[in-house]
């Protein structure tokens, strides 16, 4: 478990039973609330946070089905659900499935497999999170790579901001890795316990960006935003120049006053947040065309960082290979396969518009399509096209070709939308003029996406 840690929620009217499954969690280094019934379970959700909830189906007042029923419809279940009866049959599980609960204990509970579906629940939880944009801290994390003067003067740096809570501006090229950098300095700094909430600010409607940023209250139940969710952590404002006007008058305000109010809210939270925030394009300039407020500007680069091209550390380049052969061998059950002299060579040399991302992607592309555990020069060049001078001409068949239509769909439109996003130089107001889709069904497309903006 990492050094976060997590908040449970245990909801069952026999104190016995709530006893021992507490004290057990709490020995496991959870941290555990508990509540007899269905109202005293509604406030503490609301006043937690939890991370898990472990639900009873019968109890005096309002029987967990029903309970797990509200909050489906209210939108508000935003961490698993494990069902526990002593009354089980199949009917139950099967409704409490229906309903998205995550597993179903039957009582007596057996410890062993309660803490085993605990710890797979919060682990599924955490992975939506991070396909979501949002990851669970974690002290221990990857770092960026390379040994070039560059990389170890970038690292230093940010070792030497961590120490200090100024505000960090983050600006470099699409996939040179800004997050990674962000999640660095937050791994070295006092905020490292607490949460690193990565927010793809571009994929936020304008709509909904005030619920999203600051939650809201509603029928006497609290929603939680990004910012009071990254209470004592860091909060990572990816490609800040695609926040509307009126969330940057309210996150200005915020930053300023270290608190706010929730939408439909009439008391102000008080946070501690680190912000760091990215740009792939001058915010000097959209401050001069009056897309973005300056005194927001001045407010969060107290610090500004460029974060290199990976053409400017070539030299790093048989490392970052060498680093993903291994990453997608471990992560994904790849089989190995090494670059030869000839290919790390070639790669050293390519012009890598897409930055450390490309050769990410090149190295699995390689790795899945390919056979041998050589991977020859040939090989490379073909799956980046033939090379005219210093511009690489028609790529390989893509990857999601060998995809059930659904999920080759999926991939084509994130593909199709990130090049036109580069191309409109990271303004989502050109992009819906170019893609010919009307901006509140864009916002929605890039959301489910899970485009990195």
């Amino acid at each position: 478990m990492d050094t976060h840690t997590p908040r449970l929620l245990v909801v069952d009217d026999e104190p016995d039973i709530r006893r021992l499954v507490s004290e057990i969690l709490e020995d496991e280094g959870y941290e555990v609330a508990m509540a007899e019934d269905a109202e005293t379970a509604r406030q503490l959700k609301s006043k937690t946070n939890p991370n898990l909830i472990l639900l009873d189906i019968w109890m005096p007042d309002t029987d967990g089905i029903t309970l797990l029923k509200e909050w489906v419809a209210e939108d508000s279940l935003n961490c698993p659900v494990v069902m526990m009866s002593g009354h089980g049959s199949v009917e139950a599980a099967v409704e409490a499935t229906r309903l998205g609960a995550y597993d179903f204990l039957e009582k007596p509970l057996s410890m062993a497999k309660l803490l085993l579906i605990v710890e797979k629940a919060l682990e599924s939880s955490y992975l939506q999170w991070e396909n979501a944009g949002t990851s669970r801290p974690s002290a221990i994390d990857i770092e960026p790579v390379g040994k070039s003067a560059s990389v170890a003067r970038t690292k230093d740096q940010l070792k030497r901001l961590a120490q200090h809570d100024a505000r960090l501006l983050l600006v470099g090229e699409a996939g040179v890795g800004k997050e990674l950098y962000a999640r660095y300095l937050h791994n070295h700094s006092s905020h490292r316990d607490g949460p690193f909430i990565d927010v793809a600010v571009g994929s936020i409607s304008p709509e909904n960006s005030a619920v999203e940023f600051f939650g809201k209250e509603c029928g006497g139940k609290i929603y939680p935003g990004l910012l009071e969710r990254a209470h004592k952590g860091t909060l990572f404002l990816g490609e800040i120049a695609g926040m509307d006007k009126e969330t940057q008058l309210r996150l200005l305000s915020a930053l300023e006053s270290r608190s706010f109010l929730r939408v439909g809210g009439s008391e102000a939270v008080r946070v501690e947040v680190r912000v760091v925030a990215s740009t792939r394009i001058s915010l000097d300039e959209e401050v001069k065309s009056g897309r973005f407020r300056q005194d927001l500007y001045y407010l969060l680069n107290e610090v500004t960082m460029e974060i290199p091209p990976l053409r400017a550390h070539s030299e790093d380049v048989p490392a970052l290979l060498s680093f993903y052969v291994d990453y997608f061998v471990s992560q994904d059950k790849l089989g190995f396969r090494r670059f030869s002299m000839a290919a790390q060579n070639f790669l050293r040399n390519y012009c890598w518009r897409g930055n450390v991302r490309e050769l990410k992607n090149l190295v699995q592309r390689l790795m899945i399509l390919g056979v041998g555990e050589d991977i020859e020069l040939e090989e490379v060049k073909s799956a980046l096209g033939s090379v005219m001078g210093d511009m690489a001409m028609a790529p390989s068949v893509p990857d999601f070709f060998n995809l059930p239509l659904k999920e080759a769909r999926d991939h084509f439109e994130k593909a199709y939308l990130e090049y036109h996003f580069e191309r409109t130089g990271g303004s989502v107001a050109k992009l819906s003029a170019a893609v010919g889709m009307e901006r509140t069904h864009l916002y929605r497309k890039l959301h489910s996406l899970n485009i990195k903006l």
